[in-house]
């Protein structure tokens, strides 16, 4: 029997894929890109692999959109510079008062961050 791609799973296959590709160009380790999604490191190994996708009902697909809207904010604010991304994530901000990698880690912290580059990019 073949399985239909239905749209929750077309939105859990294309998220996890874009996590997937966050993670490699900002070069997260699995710890912290479960950390960030509340996984374990064997589940985002497994979500690496294909073996799983992130589940549309959960928190973790949540915390999996605020990503890629940093991401996508990120890259536009910056100009498509990996590098810049990762210099200006691991230093520290004084306005978030943390380098902002280390916000990342909570709920709390991932929106904080979101909305802090959401303004500034709203500026330029």
């Amino acid at each position: 029997m073949i399985a239909l791609a239905t749209p929750q799973t077309d939105r859990a296959s294309a998220l996890s894929e874009a996590i997937i590709r966050i993670a490699e160009f900002w070069a997260l380790s699995n710890n912290k890109l479960g950390a960030i999604l509340g996984l374990s490191a064997p589940t985002i190994s497994r979500l690496k692999r294909g073996g799983s996708m992130l589940d549309p009902a959960s928190k973790s697909f949540e915390a999996g959109q605020l990503l890629l809207r940093l991401f996508r904010s990120l890259d536009a604010l910056l100009g498509s510079d990996d590098t810049a991304v990762r210099s200006w994530l691991a230093t520290v901000n004084l306005d978030l008062a943390a380098r902002p990698i280390d916000k990342l880690d909570t709920m709390r912290g991932l929106i904080e961050v979101c909305d802090y580059v959401d303004f500034y990019r709203a500026r330029v």
